[in-house]
This record gives structure tokens, sequence and C-alpha cells, in this order.
């Protein structure tokens, strides 16, 4: 059976669950079948600390498309030795769609997220039936009705352990756990994708205002359900 098919029997289960007591339940459900999907951005500490919980052989796949800042490479490398993430998967698009999406960031940035992210990650993911993400609903915007599972692409569950965590919750999390912040947080980003298409945010702006800013784009699309991966 599909485990979407599942989806709702897994939240009758574990839908009052939250954090690495989620992530251990369904790591346990779907034995060998699990992989977390991370940025290495502003807060994905919080999730990879969890993931080191549970299981540091979980894979962590990170998708490096090519435009993202160097602080976020020195901190991946950073974070995985600290936490000891024993299964990174760094995923980069193949050069000829790399060289396809050359600029293509200025004139059309929902394909050049759909040529550096989307169809890199399709290969990635395949054999796996959860992928773990970040995302919180306090992100607002398309993320503000997130459950902590959901359907996700090609028969996938989509797992947010971290969907109903407040930016307090996280802040302290970090304090407990004494994780390093990304390089770019002191600097005002919230968060950090690619170079091109991230800034800081201003006093009052929503986490993800930085992000494509100043167009309707709000998500790079692998979180969509309906994109095929």
């Amino acid at each position: 059976m599909s485990p979407v098919n599942r989806i709702g029997s897994l939240r009758l289960a574990y839908g009052h669950l939250d954090g690495s007591d989620l992530l251990r339940a369904i790591c346990q459900e779907f034995p060998g079948r699990v992989a977390a999907v991370s940025s290495f951005g502003a807060e994905s500490a919080v999730l990879l600390a969890m993931v080191a919980e549970v299981d540091p052989g979980l894979p962590v796949i990170f998708l490096d498309t090519g435009e993202l800042f160097d602080e976020t490479l020195a901190y991946r490398t950073e974070l995985s030795r600290l936490l000891g993430l024993i299964d990174l998967r760094v995923v980069r698009p193949a050069p000829a769609r790399l060289a396809e999406a050359e600029e293509l960031w200025r004139s059309d940035p929902e394909a050049c997220c759909h040529l550096r992210k989307v169809l890199p990650l399709r290969q990635a993911v395949a054999g796996f039936q959860v992928l773990v993400d970040g995302r919180k609903r306090f992100h607002g915007a398309e993320r503000a009705q997130l459950r902590s599972i959901e359907p996700g692409n090609e028969g996938q569950l989509k797992l947010s352990p971290l969907a109903s965590w407040s930016q307090a919750r996280i802040d302290a999390a970090f304090d407990a756990l004494r994780l390093p912040r990304h390089p770019l947080v002191a600097q005002g980003y919230r968060s950090i994708g690619c170079w091109p298409c991230s800034r800081p945010t201003e006093p009052g702006e929503p986490v993800r205002a930085g992000r494509w800013a100043g167009s309707a784009k709000t998500e790079c699309g692998i979180h969509k359900v309906g994109t095929t991966l």
C-alpha cells in the first residue's frame, strides 16, 4: 500500500506528536525508507539535530544548486561534522541543466528553480517513501495551514516534525542544544536559498519575505504536491 493511502491512519496514530518523537515513530513505521531534505539554512540545525538524535545514519539530501552562498556550503560542512551526520548526499544539477539555467533567475525564477532543484531532486528521492523537511506554519503563505504529515509526490509522504513550532521554540532549541547559527543570520537573513533570490528581511517583515522579493513566488517547487519529482 502506498504511504499516501495510509495518511489517515498515520495522522490518527501520530498526529499528536512532533519533533523527534514524530520523526522516530515514522522511521520505525518505514525503516530504511525515510530521508531528510535540508537546505542547511537559517533554521535547519534544529531539524538536523533531531535527525542526529533519532538516527545519524538517516540519509540527508542537500541540493547544491550552483548558486548557493559560500557561507551555506561552509555551514553544511560545519554542521554535518558537529552533529555526526554520516549519510549526507549532495545532489547537483547535471551540467546540461546548469547551462540551461544560466542567468534564468533574472527572467524566469520558476523555471530556474525547476532546473536547479526540482529535477535534480527527482532521482535523489527515488526509493524513499517519506521525505522529512523543516517547514513550519509560522512561515506563513502556503505554509500557514501545514500539517505535520501530508501527501507528497509519487506516492510519497511529506513529514514536517516542526510544523507547529513557533519562532520562540526554534530559538530556544538553538540555545538549549548550543547549535551554531548560519553565518548570514547575523546579517538579517531569516530564510536562505540561492544568493540571487535571497535578501535580508526588514524589521516586521515575514520570515520568508526575503525570498524572491518583489514577486508572487513563495516556494521553489520541491514542496508542492502535484509537481512531478
